[in-house]
C-alpha cells in the first residue's frame, strides 16, 4: 500500500492480502467472529492455567451446586466445577472442527482438481460418487461412519472430515472448470507448462479464496457435528469434558439444575456463530470483485 503526498491511501499498490485485511476490518460483524475465535483459541491452549479445577476432579459434597464466587458456572451431577469443564471442552469440540476440516481439504481438493482438470471418465465417476454421498444428510452418514469406527474423539474427527468430503470436492471440481478456460491458463498450456504444474501453479492458488471461506464456515458445521456424536456417546468419551457430553448429562437435570445446560450451549452456540460470520466477512473481502 503506498501513501500519496495529500496523506491519501493509494489503493492501486495495496496488496491482496492488505486489500482483504481492510475490507474485513471493514465489517463489525467479521471482527466480533474473528475476536471470539481467537479467544476460544487461547483459552484452548492455556486451558490448564486458566481452569481453577481439575475438569474430572469429583466432590460429592458439591453436587448440582448453583453459580457462585466459588465455582463461577455451578458444578454438575458429580460435582465437577463446570467452569473448568467448559474451558477443556473448547479443546474437544475446536480440535474436532479444524482437524476433521483438514482432513476434509486434505482429501476433497485433490479429488476436485484430478475431476475438475481432467475431465472425462473421471469427472464422471467422481461426481457421481460425490453426489451419492451428498445426497445422504451429514450428520447421519457422520453419525454411520462414527458407529462404525468405535466412539472416540479421533473416530469422530475422521467420520466427520470424511463426510465432509465431497462438500470441498464439489466446490474445487466448480472451481477448476471456472478458472481453467482463463487465458492466463490457456496462456500457462501453450508453452508447454505439464497438466500437474498448471493445476498447483497457475489454478490451485486462484481458488484459494472459496476454499478459505468454505472452509471457515465448514468449521463450523464439524462444531455441531462433534457436539451431536459426543451427545450420541460416539464422540469425546467420559470423564473427559466435552461440550456435546456436557449438555447430554444435563438432560436429565433441566429443572433442578438449568445451568448445566446452559453454560456448554452458550459456548457451542458463540463458535459456531463466530465461524459462520466470520466466513461471511472472508467471502465478501476475499471477492476479487469486491469494491
Amino acid at each position: 500500500m503506498a501513501v500519496t503526498q495529500a496523506g491519501a491511501v493509494d489503493l492501486r499498490h495495496e496488496s491482496p492480502s492488505a486489500r482483504a485485511w481492510r475490507r474485513l476490518r471493514r465489517r463489525k460483524s467479521a471482527v466480533f467472529g474473528l475476536v471470539v475465535i481467537v479467544l476460544f483459541v487461547l483459552i484452548a491452549v492455556f486451558a490448564p492455567l486458566i481452569a481453577p479445577y481439575d475438569p474430572a476432579q469429583q466432590s460429592w459434597t458439591s453436587i448440582r451446586k448453583p453459580p457462585s464466587a466459588q465455582h463461577w458456572f455451578g458444578t454438575d451431577e458429580s460435582g465437577r466445577d463446570l467452569f473448568s469443564r467448559v474451558i477443556f471442552g473448547a479443546r474437544a469440540s475446536l480440535l474436532a472442527g479444524v482437524v476433521s476440516i483438514s482432513i476434509a481439504l486434505g482429501l476433497g481438493v485433490p479429488i476436485g482438481l484430478l475431476a475438475g482438470y481432467g475431465g472425462r471418465w473421471i469427472d464422471a465417476l467422481v461426481s457421481r460418487i460425490t453426489d451419492a454421498m451428498l445426497a445422504i444428510p451429514f450428520l447421519i452418514l457422520a453419525i454411520a461412519l462414527a458407529a462404525f469406527l468405535g466412539p472416540s474423539l479421533q473416530n469422530a474427527m475422521i467420520a466427520i472430515g470424511l463426510t465432509a468430503t465431497p462438500v470441498f470436492v464439489r466446490l474445487t471440481r466448480g472451481q477448476v472448470m471456472a478458472v481453467k478456460v482463463e487465458d492466463y491458463v490457456e496462456a500457462a498450456r501453450a508453452v508447454g507448462n505439464p497438466a500437474v504444474r498448471i493445476a498447483l501453479k497457475h489454478i490451485l492458488p486462484n481458488i484459494l479464496p472459496a476454499l478459505i471461506v468454505q472452509a471457515t464456515i465448514s468449521i463450523a458445521t464439524a462444531i455441531i457435528a462433534e457436539a451431536s456424536l459426543s451427545f450420541l456417546g460416539l464422540g469425546q468419551q467420559p470423564p473427559a469434558p466435552s461440550w456435546g457430553s456436557m449438555l447430554n448429562t444435563a438432560q436429565r437435570f433441566l429443572t433442578s439444575a438449568p445451568w448445566m445446560a446452559v453454560w456448554p450451549g452458550l459456548a457451542i452456540f458463540l463458535a459456531v456463530l463466530s465461524f459462520n460470520v466470520l466466513g461471511d466477512g472472508l467471502r465478501d473481502a476475499l471477492d476479487p470483485k469486491e469494491r
